[in-house]
């Protein structure tokens, strides 16, 4: 899991490794390993992802399979784009 701006100064590191088979699973992950950091949960409910350098977009998260090895970026919103 890689964060970028918003994302990375709320979970406070700039990446962290996951197992997880989908997106939706790197997620939960995600909000278990850090639900002491509200901000963070926050941004990712507005985030975009890219897995493998590839937009998720609308798609269902559980439908989204992750790669062994693979990234999940973690866009949220950027003032002016």
């Amino acid at each position: 899991m890689r964060y970028w701006a918003a994302a990375k100064a709320a979970a406070q590191v700039a990446e962290e490794p996951y197992r997880a088979a989908t997106l939706a699973e790197a997620l939960a992950g995600v909000r278990q390993r850090h639900a002491d950091l509200p901000r963070l949960i926050q941004v990712l409910g507005h985030s975009s992802f890219l897995v493998d350098g590839a937009p998720v977009g609308g798609r269902d998260h559980a439908s989204v399979a992750l790669t062994e090895g693979g990234t999940v970026e973690v866009l949220p919103p950027f003032a002016g784009g």
